[in-house]
Formats: structure tokens, sequence, C-alpha cells
């Protein structure tokens, strides 16, 4: 029996996909057979993951701290595709400092991009979504940091840790119309922003993965894709790690 992800057909929307995680899972969907709009406030990174997709992909510059631009954003996708099938929101932000340096500033935007982002993405295309009776897969992408907490990053872990809850709380309600709404949470990973961080942090964090590597974001797309898929049709609700064994609990 073939285990051949065949998603010929269905319409993707990726946030964040102008690079890292987000990009990966852009392109990943795509080899799947997804037409695929990107989003990203970064104009010219998301122009280049369209390109490498080629011309089942669309480019969409948004902010998604704008509440305004999300809905221009969801208009202008369902204007030039329709509906969208699978939904993922991969859009995320961090700096890493002790907690007694952050400033204000930086709380009200990790909270705008990392876990206010995913709530307005989700909440604008599901009112179309539910007013024509259609089906989506909800991924969101949250982090390891959300579970087990992360030192240096103890406000974004809090950002992704109520993306978690997010994404439960969401699957509950959206049981009842057959939407299936799911979280993967990456541990580290080889992206422009893990290597922003103090190399001393990289290393020891490098060194405390189990499989002692980073993980490539492709095998973060992997798992989104399996969420994307009919294989996960009768699965809602939970929170899939992708860490090399980083964290374990259940």
């Amino acid at each position: 029996m073939s285990v051949t992800i065949d998603l010929a057909g269905r319409l993707a929307v990726v946030t964040g996909a102008a690079s890292g995680i987000g990009r990966a899972i852009a392109l990943s969907l795509a080899e799947a057979g997804a037409s695929v709009a990107v989003v990203d406030r970064d104009a010219d990174g998301v122009r280049e993951t369209e390109e490498r997709i080629g011309d089942q992909s669309t480019a969409h510059v948004a902010d998604l701290t704008d509440p305004a631009g999300v809905l221009a954003m969801r208009d202008e996708v369902i204007g030039k595709h329709g509906i969208p099938d699978v939904l993922v929101n991969a859009a995320g932000w961090d700096r890493v400092e002790p907690f007694m340096d952050n400033d204000d500033e930086m709380w009200r935007t990790l909270t705008a991009i990392n876990l206010l982002g995913p709530v307005r993405v989700s909440h604008a295309f599901l009112r179309p979504i539910l007013d024509a009776g259609a089906d989506v897969r909800i991924v969101n992408i949250a982090s390891d940091a959300g579970r087990v907490g992360s030192s240096g990053e103890t406000v974004y872990a809090g950002t992704k840790g109520g993306v978690i809850a997010f994404t439960k709380s969401l699957a509950r309600e959206m049981a009842r119309h057959r939407i299936n709404v799911n979280c993967v949470c990456p541990g580290p990973t080889s992206t422009p922003m893990f290597r922003s961080m103090p190399e001393k942090l990289r290393d020891s964090l490098e060194k405390a993965i189990p499989f002692r590597r980073l993980a490539d974001p492709e095998e973060i797309a992997d798992a989104v894709l399996f969420f994307a898929s009919d294989r996960a049709r009768y699965i809602t609700g939970q929170v899939l790690s992708v860490s090399g064994g980083l964290t374990m609990a259940g």
C-alpha cells in the first residue's frame, strides 16, 4: 500500500512562509500537490518562496499584528483561490534574553505575533469556511518551550503555551463542524532565528538533544504534512513534539 500523501487539488495557506520552518512547510505542501498561498510580512522572502514553488503558489504580504491587514490578506487569498483546505499558522518571533532585561515593547510584540497572530488568522478564515459549511485542517506551530519552559525565552514560552491551549480549545469548538485543529511543537531547529542566538546557548541546546543534532526545518514540515493529510482525519486537539527526544514528557 502506498504511503504517499497526495494534496492535489487542495489549497494551503501558510503564514511565516518567508524563511525557516514556514518556508519548509510551504515547500513540503506544494511538493505533495497543494496550491500554496504563502504569507509573511517579509516581502522579499515571501516572493522568493513563491518563486521556489512555482505556478502553484501566490505571495501575500501581510503584517499579522494588524487586524485589518489580516482580513485584507484573507480576502485576497479567497479572491484568488477560494476557501482553503489547510491553514498553517507558522509565523513567529523571538529574542533571547533574561526575563528581567525584557521591556514592555518586547512583550507586546511577542504576544501580537506568536499568540494573537494565529488567533486572528484562524478567526478570519473560519468565518467564510463555516458560512460555506466547508472543511479545513488547521495546524498551529508552537514550540517545546511552551510545554516545558526555556531560560531566556520566558515570555516567548508563555505565548507558545498559549498557542497550545488555543489549539486544544479551538479543536473542541470546531469538532462539531468536523474541523481538525492540531499543534506541532518544534524543538531547537536550524533556522535563521536559532542562528541569531548566542553561540554558547546554541551549543548547550544542541548538546542537550538526545539525537545530538538540531532538527532540519523539513523534519518539522513532515509532521505538518501528516496533520494536513487525510491520514490525520480522526485526530484533533493534539500536540506533537518534534525535538529529537529533548522533551519526552506526555
